[in-house]
This record gives structure tokens, sequence and C-alpha cells, in this order.
């Protein structure tokens, strides 16, 4: 009994208090688990070596195993171009080889979601600065907890200076085809190949990378193609737009986002964009693509005062 004392108090002191990421669905204990008839609690929750499984400790120093929820998902879902080498994966697809539309499940009572953080976006899916923004930016507080959207299986982890802008970088692969990317980390709580569920903590938010502030990056690729994050998740109010989300091919142009017309999005993939050069002015260009300045102010969003940079992308009709 001295022991079996000792040994208990061994585990408990080793383990300390563990703080519970899941909720508890089933026991698992080749048996029937049997009804709580007794006063007997349960007092702790160690770890295992499969993050789906825990060991409960009780009151009177017995203990038993737990199997928590798993993602409805096989390796199977994940066999195509499973890329951990580099950063971006189906570098050999071709936009023009995809179809003019696909539709994605994106929840059902088989797998959930979660809005990887709630907040404000700061910057959206467009054309900043002399490059394409990619993704969406939320605002956050460094230290905040950052989840999966849904469940998949953790493609690539990659740290500050081994991914560029993206600072700390966490990808997710999901069975749909979705990637959802999770950038400017100030930490990892997740490695590569482990399996994750929908709402599960997978890292923290900070500002590592190229970032003038704490936010998350998150981009959402099909086939390695990114499109506008805000077509699947509203942010400010930590929801899922729909259940089902036809993605179209025009989605894919830096210039098509999320509040635009199926018609405004679609001629996104028409538009003619004028690199500046030296000595070009509005005037000039407006007469150049037989348009007016009134109307390239209205396309790009600026004013007709607008100071031009050598290099900056206009669209112009």
């Amino acid at each position: 009994m001295k022991k079996r004392l000792l040994t208990f108090a061994a585990v408990m002191l080793t383990l300390g208090a563990y703080a519970q990421k899941f909720d508890i669905t089933a026991i698992d204990d080749n048996e029937e688990p049997e009804p709580q008839t007794s006063s007997v609690r349960a007092i702790d929750t160690v770890n295992t070596d499969d993050k789906y499984k825990k060991i409960v400790l009780f009151e009177d120093y017995t203990w038993k195993y737990i199997e928590l929820e798993r993602p409805n998902i096989s390796d199977e879902d994940f066999q195509d171009a499973w890329e951990q080498e580099h950063i971006h994966a189906y570098m050999d697809v071709t936009l023009a080889s995809l179809p003019a539309e696909v539709d994605l499940l994106l929840t059902d009572s088989l797998h959930g979601w979660a809005c990887p953080i709630k907040g404000p976006v700061t910057s959206g899916w467009k054309f900043r600065r002399h490059r394409d923004h990619k993704g969406t930016d939320i605002a956050l507080t460094t230290g905040d907890t950052i989840r999966a959207a849904f469940d998949g299986k953790v493609r690539v982890i990659r740290e500050v200076a081994d991914a560029g802008g993206y600072g700390n970088l966490i990808v997710i692969r999901h069975a749909n085809g979705l990637e959802t990317y999770y950038a400017h980390l100030s930490k990892h709580l997740v490695a590569e190949n482990e399996l994750v569920k929908a709402g599960e903590v997978i890292g923290l938010g900070g500002s590592t990378g190229r970032s003038t502030g704490p936010h998350l990056h998150f981009e959402c690729r099909y086939m390695g193609k990114p499109f506008d994050a805000e077509r699947i998740f509203d942010f400010q109010n930590g929801q899922l737009r729909d259940t089902l989300f036809t993605l179209k091919k025009h989605y894919f142009n830096i210039y098509s986002h999320y509040g635009q017309t199926d018609k405004e999005s679609s001629q996104t993939t028409e538009r003619v964009v004028h690199v500046i050069r030296s000595g070009d002015t509005l005037g000039a260009i407006a007469r150049k693509y037989h348009t007016t300045v009134s109307r390239i102010c209205s396309l790009n969003g600026f004013s007709a005062t607008k100071t031009l940079r050598i290099g900056q992308r206009v669209v112009v009709r």
C-alpha cells in the first residue's frame, strides 16, 4: 500500500495539474463504463503519447484511460502533393487546370469549424504596397490563442528564420482540399504531421516576421492558389459564412474580394493594370487607355492628388 501511495504521488508531482484542451466524449477501457454510483472524484488528467487518449487519476488511487473524439479524417486524404520541404504545395498545378468552380463542404455533423480568432480585420485581400497581400490580417494581443479552422493535418511548421515574411508559421491541410495558413505567431503548439481538430489551440498570436504589430495573417488556399479568406469567415463576428462554399476560378484574382457581386468579381479577370514608370501622370495614363482620371481613381480607391510611385500597379479599366 505504501509503495502504491508513493508511485501515485510521484506521478502527481511530476505531471501537475493538466489544463485539458478537449471535451471528454467517451471512456475506452475495453469495457462498458460503469455508472457513477460512488463519490470517488477524478483529481487529475495525464497525457499519454497519443493526444487523443488521456489517463484520469481518481482520489482513491485508481486510474482509467479515456478516449477523446478524434478528427474524422484518414491519412489517405493527405497523400496528394504532400510537400514539407517548401511552404507552398501544388507548385505544378496551374490556374488554367483548375475547374471553373468547385463546391467545398466546410462543415457537417462529422466535421466542425472554428474561427481562428475573432477580431477586426486590419488589412484584407488586396494589392498592397507593391505586392499582393494574399491573406487577411486580424488584430490581436500577443499571446492570444489561435485555433485550427477545420479538422486537418499539419503540413508545415516554420520558424522565423525559415519562413520569410510569414514569421512563425503553421500550414494545415484539410480533407476537402483547402489549406489554411497561420502566420506571425509568437509560439507553435503543434508539430508537423500532427492531426488537429477544428477549434484546437494550435499556436499563440504575435508579431514575428514582416509585421508592424501583433496580428494573425490568415490565408485560405485551394490546390496551392490563394483566395480571399473573408469569403469563408466573418472574422469581426467570429462566424462561418456558410456550410457549403462554392469556389470560383475568378476568386483567385487579387482584385476579386468578398462583398463584390459575381459579375463584379468575374470582371476582375479582364482588368488592365498599368505599372508606373518615370514621368507617368494620371492624365497621361487616362489618355493612353482611353479612360478618365476619375474612373482610374475609383477603381484604385485613391484621389486625383495621389502621388504615384515607380513600380506601382494601377488598375486602368
